[in-house]
């Protein structure tokens, strides 16, 4: 008779953890691959748009110069050779940081989004916060009272939140707690002494309400929050509408679960069921579509920013599209691009990490 000897539990589970970290490795490289295609097919799309009028320079200043300076400073810039060349040039210098200087101001493209990008940056993270506080919430008490009143009430405002406009509830929002009641500024970043307080500290991070905790002036803290409150709300409130339909719909699904009726029938209470057991799960669909909501936010900056006059890239994208300066037009949505598709990365690798059925 021969003997059969059973492999340790150790060694059996080797191979499928070998699998599922090769899985997860070959699922990261991937994703990391496909960030460089996206970037170029966006920056390939973005600089033939942009040419579709004819060159910068022409766009910008004719009929603002003479034949012959407008002719000249074509040729100084090198829009008068052949368009591929140009694209290969500009690729070229994209991929070294370099996205040329701007035609109304002369002023390098790379300085001016380091400048403004800050305050972008400040906004979508106030807007996120806002969207979470708001949509996560109500999303577990709309599931929580499905098919009542109150839950077709909460559905009914998620549609507004998303479909509304964002310059329209930001018009609005000023109008009521801005003019009406007063309670907040309707404009700008922050008051103009603190503003220059922001700019005279050392090595600021651009970031108002962090530079202003860093240096410990409270004062110029509550005032960069009581600007930014409307913008955020205004922002974050189409977000919201995204998160709570999120919420509600997957956490009804989670509420179905065997795992979840035991837990009722064991006599657990229908808050700790919602808020401990069925919730987490949930948010894993909120991650999933992170990287769009982000694109969203970005898209929504730049009429929240003009609306706000809130000094960001959206507020000075307008500015250059009404000064048909489309060098720096092109260098604001090639960034903006960029940070999309990174974006879009790290949420994949998040949601890989969280549910491995994403990656399978």
């Amino acid at each position: 008779m021969t003997a059969f000897t059973e492999a340790p539990p150790e060694a059996a589970s080797a191979p499928v953890a070998k699998a599922k970290a090769g899985g997860l490795g070959s699922y990261l490289l991937v994703r990391f691959l496909l960030i460089f295609p996206t970037i170029l097919i966006l920056v390939t799309i973005v600089f033939f748009l942009m040419r579709i009028t004819g060159d910068p320079i022409t766009a910008a200043l004719g009929g603002r110069l003479p034949a012959e300076q407008l002719e000249l400073r074509i040729h100084e810039a090198g829009y008068d050779r052949p368009i591929l060349i140009q694209y290969v040039e500009y690729l070229g210098q994209v991929f070294t940081g370099n996205f040329g200087r701007t035609i109304s101001d002369n002023r390098s493209v790379t300085e001016m989004i380091l400048t403004f990008g800050t305050a972008t940056l400040e906004l979508a993270v106030n807007a996120l916060v806002v969207a979470f506080l708001i949509g996560i919430p109500l999303g577990m008490v709309a599931a929580h009272r499905r098919d009542r009143s109150s839950d077709a009430a909460l559905r009914v405002f998620a549609i507004l939140f998303y479909a509304t406009p964002v310059f329209f509830s930001g018009l609005l929002l000023k109008l009521v707690f801005g003019v009406w009641l007063g309670w907040t500024p309707i404009a700008g970043r922050a008051s103009t002494a603190t503003e220059l307080a922001m700019n005279q500290l050392a090595a600021p991070s651009g970031i108002y309400w962090l530079d202003a905790l860093r240096s410990g002036n409270m004062p110029a803290f509550w005032d960069v929050v009581s600007h930014a409150v409307l913008p955020a709300v205004a922002l974050g409130l189409l977000t919201a509408g995204v998160f709570l339909r999120l919420v509600r719909t997957n956490l009804i699904g989670t509420l179905g679960k065997d795992y979840v009726e035991a837990g009722r029938s064991r006599g657990v209470s229908e808050f700790r069921l919602v808020t401990k057991h069925a919730y987490k799960p949930s948010l894993i669909p909120i991650i999933t579509v992170m990287g769009m909501q982000i694109a969203l936010l970005l898209g929504g900056a730049v009429l929240t920013e003009t609306t706000f006059e809130w000094k960001g890239l959206g507020f000075q994208l307008a500015q250059y599209l009404t000064a048909r300066d489309f060098v720096a037009v092109q260098g604001i949505v090639v960034l903006l691009a960029i940070i999309v598709a990174v974006t879009n990365f790290v949420v994949d690798v998040i949601a890989a990490l969280i549910d491995p059925r994403v990656r399978y």
